[in-house]
C-alpha cells in the first residue's frame, strides 16, 4: 500500500523550519568569513548566472506564459520579463557588489574614556534577513549578493509568479556559494508557492529571523504590516511626485517629467502625478501634457490641466494617491511651493519626490521640508535606485523611519556593536 500524497500545507510545515534553522547556522559562518571568501562566492555567482543563462531565460519563459494565461497586464508583464540585457544587468550587479567596501568589521567611531577605556562601534551583521518580494526575478540575485556581502543568511521567498525563475537564478547562486565552500543556506529560496510559507516567515520562523525586508504592493505590505513579528523594513508604495516650480527651465522639465514617468513605468520609482505651479502653468502645463499623451500615457488632472489639453480625462480623489505603476499619470496646477508641498504631504508615500526648478532657495526649502526618504532637485525620480546610488543594488526602498531609510544596501544591512578595551579598570 503506497503512503498517501503529503498536502502541500503538510510540505510547507515540514521544510519551513528546516530552512529557518540551516539559515540561522550559516548566518554563524557568514557572520565569520573573511572578505575574500564572500568576494569569491560573489564572483562565482556572476559567472554562473551568466553560464545558465539560456536556462534563466527558459524559465523565465514559463513564468512569462503562465501570468499572460492569468491575464497579467503589459506592466506586470514587464516587471516579470528577462532577456539577454536583464540577465546580463543581474551578473554585473553581482560584480559591483562585490566591488564593494566589506561593511563587517568597520570602526565607525572609536573614543577614550577618563578612565582609560577605549570604546568603539563597529559594524556587524542583522543575522539572518527574510525577503518577501512579487514578480520581479533579479531581486533573487541582488538580496541573495547583498544579504551575503553584509554577512547576513537570507531567505527568500519570491512571489508565485516568477517561481521557475527565482529558482533558476537560486541554483546559479548556490553553485557560487559552493564553490567558495560557504553553507548553501547562506542563500535560501522557499521553494514551495503556499502563502502560509509567507506567515512563518513573518512570525520569525521560531526566532530564525532578525529582520523582514518587503518589497511588493499594497496588499502585501498590508499583510506584512499586520502579521509580522519581526522588525521589518517597510517598503511601502512609491507615489512620487515631480513638482515644476516656477523657476523651472521648460526644456529641462519636459526631459525629466518625460523620464520620470515613462523610462519605465513599472518601477516604484516612477512618476505618479505631476504638479505645475500655476505661475507658470500657461507656459508650461500645455507642452508636458501633450508630450506626455503623445508618448502614449494616459493624463488624468483636475479642472486646469483638462482645460489645457481636451485629451486629459478627469482626476478622481483616489487618483492622487494611487501608484499606477503604468502609463498613466496624475497632473494638477497648485498654488506655489507651500501648495506642492501640502499636496505630498497629504497624498504621497514618503518615497521620491522631485523639484524642477532654477531657484537654488526654493530647491533647498523643497529638499529640507518634503518628508520623502529620496528628494530631488532638477532630476529624474528613476534614481531611486541602490545600483544609481553606488550601491551596487539594493533589497528594496525603505519609506519608514527604522534603522534605514531610501535604497536598502550593504551598510543599512548591518547593525552594530561597542567593543571596549581595558586594562583592569572597576567601577567605583
Amino acid at each position: 500500500m503506497t503512503a498517501p500524497l503529503k498536502t502541500v500545507e503538510a510540505v510547507t510545515d515540514a521544510i519551513m523550519p528546516e530552512i529557518g534553522q540551516r539559515a540561522r547556522a550559516a548566518a554563524r559562518v557568514l557572520a565569520l568569513a573573511p572578505t575574500a571568501q564572500k568576494d569569491q562566492a560573489l564572483a562565482a555567482m556572476s559567472g554562473a548566472i551568466r553560464a545558465r543563462k539560456d536556462k534563466v531565460l527558459a524559465a523565465n519563459a514559463k513564468d512569462i506564459a503562465e501570468a499572460k494565461a492569468a491575464g497579467a497586464t503589459s506592466a506586470f508583464l514587464d516587471r516579470l520579463a528577462l532577456d539577454d540585457k536583464r540577465v546580463a544587468a543581474m551578473a554585473e550587479g553581482l560584480d559591483v557588489v562585490r566591488a564593494l567596501a566589506d561593511p563587517v568589521g568597520k570602526v565607525t567611531e572609536s573614543w577614550t574614556r577618563p578612565n582609560g577605556m577605549t570604546i568603539e562601534r563597529v559594524r556587524v551583521p542583522l543575522g539572518v534577513v527574510g525577503i518577501i518580494y512579487e514578480s520581479r526575478p533579479n531581486v533573487t540575485a541582488d538580496a541573495g549578493a547583498l544579504c551575503l556581502k553584509a554577512g547576513n543568511a537570507a531567505i527568500l521567498r519570491g512571489g508565485s509568479e516568477s517561481h521557475h525563475s527565482n529558482r533558476a537564478i537560486h541554483d546559479a547562486l548556490a553553485e557560487g556559494l559552493a564553490a567558495a565552500e560557504l553553507p548553501e543556506a547562506a542563500i535560501s529560496l522557499v521553494p514551495v508557492r503556499d502563502r502560509a510559507a509567507v506567515g512563518m516567515m513573518l512570525a520569525g520562523l521560531d526566532g530564525a529571523i532578525d529582520v523582514i525586508v518587503p518589497r511588493g504592493g499594497k496588499s502585501l505590505v498590508a499583510r506584512v504590516q499586520a502579521e509580522a513579528r519581526v522588525p521589518v523594513f517597510a517598503h511601502l508604495e512609491g507615489i512620487c511626485h515631480v513638482y515644476v516650480d516656477r523657476d523651472a527651465r521648460l526644456d529641462m522639465a519636459k526631459a525629466i517629467v518625460l523620464n520620470a514617468k515613462m523610462r519605465r513605468t513599472g518601477v516604484c520609482g516612477a512618476a505618479e502625478t505631476l504638479l505645475v505651479d500655476r505661475a507658470v502653468a500657461a507656459a508650461h502645463l500645455k507642452p508636458l501634457v501633450a508630450m506626455l499623451i503623445d508618448a502614449g500615457c494616459e493624463v488624468r488632472g483636475d479642472d486646469a490641466t483638462r482645460a489645457a489639453d481636451a485629451r486629459v480625462k478627469p482626476a478622481r480623489e483616489d487618483d492622487w494617491s494611487t501608484e499606477y505603476l503604468d502609463t498613466i499619470i496624475a497632473a494638477k496646477v497648485v498654488d506655489g511651493i507651500d501648495a506642492a508641498i501640502a499636496h505630498i504631504e497629504r497624498y504621497g508615500s514618503h518615497h521620491t519626490d522631485s523639484i524642477i526648478t532654477e531657484d537654488k532657495t526654493a530647491a533647498e526649502r523643497f529638499l529640507r521640508e518634503v518628508d520623502s526618504a529620496i528628494v530631488l532637485h532638477n532630476a529624474s525620480t528613476q534614481f531611486a535606485d541602490g545600483g544609481e546610488f553606488g550601491f551596487g543594488a539594493e533589497i528594496g526602498i525603505a519609506t519608514g523611519r527604522f534603522h534605514a531609510r531610501g535604497p536598502v544596501g550593504v551598510e543599512q544591512l548591518t547593525s552594530f556593536k561597542y567593543r571596549i578595551r581595558g586594562s583592569g579598570q572597576i567601577r567605583p
